[in-house]
């Protein structure tokens, strides 16, 4: 998608110019006559705009308190500013106050480009020392996710709960979906943010590490043990300790990691005495622990030790409208790192993103976009891009069109009286309320019914994952044809 550039003018000729060049170079654009006009467009969220060309001199509000409010409320908006007069004082006045260029009038379309260009680029920078910043700091917030698709909403409402306290999580999920990125914004929006956040690939240690990685050792515990160790947990002593694909470890550790959890305490190898830890539990596994458990090869109380809250994170292709978005971001990300200046993607291109299946989830996404970045010879990704995915899609004027991006409602879980036969109701004849269980029995029903079956469908529309979905259908007692699945 086009960067939009918003001209900030008094002068009607010179909105008309710049607007005409600032197209041309494939950027969308919109003007504003006035100060106060400029900065309601640049805050508004469904609007806004990317770059700002700004003129000094306006009846009303000026250039400087134009700029002064922009930089206010929206410090990484980038703005340049356009003056008939190139004062040095005026100049470095304007630098102060945020500007990232100035342009003196009349201005050469050729320079208004590279400028424009060139803040984007220095956008893209500041975001992403930002981001990491943040990340390695421990201070991510649910407004760093991505995640505007409805079956997400669930995800955040649960995530901003387990925020408020110190209960253990246990996010469920594919590979690739992003559980780790939840898992960072359940600590940064948590008491712990800013404190340590320590993630550990259970998977990945060799069993005869485990142990030694997850709770340390002292000089000399075993043979290569030349230098104390101390562990994960106490690296993680105040914060967050995540362990990713907790299903992974063997049973052996999982008894040692039980009594860290109950103890708050953990016995490195070698040692005379336990360790004391303050940790938050985060885990993570792509695995059924339940079925693990039923095979012996899970424990059944370390399980409900930390299946305590439960939060499922939906694949890919089941929050598609999220992808624009996600490709824009990673756009973003490797213009940073690579010094590219990739605009955007096509409207072809996204339309064959969206419609791709993603069984690497979000990972994949990313990886894709990585080398379609370093492909790309112009400004935007086009589906050749992109070659291991347009070899196998179908034509795309065949293809659906790109989900429109959500907005948000303001009572969006709101039960709305129905006009008979449209679905379910929330008042029986009598005046008196349904319980909540009959409710959502019917709308479960109602929508299966609906989507003829296509269980992916209605996971999305009703904004719950699948397993959730499916437990729920077998309580109600409304199982399906299997012949009718097709998600």
């Amino acid at each position: 998608m086009a960067k939009t550039v918003l001209v900030i003018d008094d002068d009607p000729t010179q909105r008309r110019l710049l607007s005409a060049a600032v197209e041309k170079a494939g950027f969308a654009c919109r003007t504003a006559p006035d100060g106060e006009t400029g900065v309601a467009i640049a805050t508004d969220a469904n609007a806004g705009a990317d770059v700002v060309l700004l003129d000094l001199t306006m009846p009303g509000l000026s250039g400087m308190d134009t700029l002064e409010m922009l930089t206010e409320r929206r410090p990484d908006l980038p703005v340049v500013m356009l003056t008939a007069t190139s004062g040095i004082d005026t100049i470095v006045a304007a630098m102060r106050t945020g500007a990232v260029d100035f342009i003196v009038k009349p201005a050469n379309p050729e320079r208004v480009v590279v400028s424009i260009r060139n803040a984007l680029k220095l956008s893209s920078l500041t975001g992403e020392v930002k981001r990491l910043t943040r990340k390695a700091e421990g201070g991510m917030g649910f407004d760093d996710m991505i995640a505007s698709a409805p079956i997400m909403r669930q995800v955040l409402r649960l995530g901003q709960r387990a925020a408020a306290s110190d209960i253990p999580v246990l996010i469920l999920g594919e590979s690739g979906v992003g559980k780790e990125v939840i898992a960072r914004c359940i600590q940064g929006a948590s008491d712990r943010s800013g404190k340590p956040f320590i993630s550990v690939n259970c998977g990945a240690i060799p069993e005869n590490l485990v142990e030694s990685i997850l709770f340390g050792h002292e000089k000399g515990a075993f043979t290569g043990a030349v230098a104390r160790s101390a562990g994960k947990f106490v690296e993680a002593d105040g914060g967050t300790l995540f362990l990713d694909e907790v299903g992974e470890l063997p049973l052996d550790m999982q008894v040692k990691l039980l009594r860290a959890l109950q103890e708050g305490e953990v016995d490195p190898v070698g040692a005379r005495r336990p360790v004391k830890v303050d940790v938050r539990i985060i885990s993570a596994t792509n695995r059924d622990l339940a079925q693990r458990v039923k095979e012996g090869a899970f424990r059944e109380d370390l399980f409900y030790r930390l299946n305590v809250f439960p939060v499922e994170m939906p694949s890919l292709r089941e929050r598609v409208e999220d992808v624009p978005a996600l490709v824009d971001h990673f756009i973003a990300r490797f213009n940073a790192s690579e010094g590219t200046r990739i605009m955007g993607a096509s409207d072809e291109t996204l339309k064959m993103l969206c419609a791709f299946d993603w069984p690497g989830n979000v990972r994949q996404l990313e990886n894709a976009v990585f080398r379609a970045v370093v492909l790309c010879e112009g400004e935007l990704l086009q589906p050749h891009d992109f070659p291991q995915i347009s070899g196998i899609m179908p034509e795309i004027a065949s293809l659906p069109e790109v989900p429109a991006q959500p907005k948000p409602a303001n009572d969006a879980n709101a039960v709305q009286p129905s006009a008979e036969g449209a679905g379910p109701v929330a008042v029986m004849e009598d005046g008196e309320m349904r319980s909540l269980a009959d409710v959502e029995r019917d709308l479960i029903a109602y929508a299966i019914e609906h989507y003829a079956g296509h269980m992916s469908e209605v996971s999305r529309r009703l904004g719950i994952g699948r397993s959730t979905l499916y437990r729920k259908v077998r309580e109600y007692g409304l199982e399906q044809d299997p012949k009718k699945e097709a998600g």
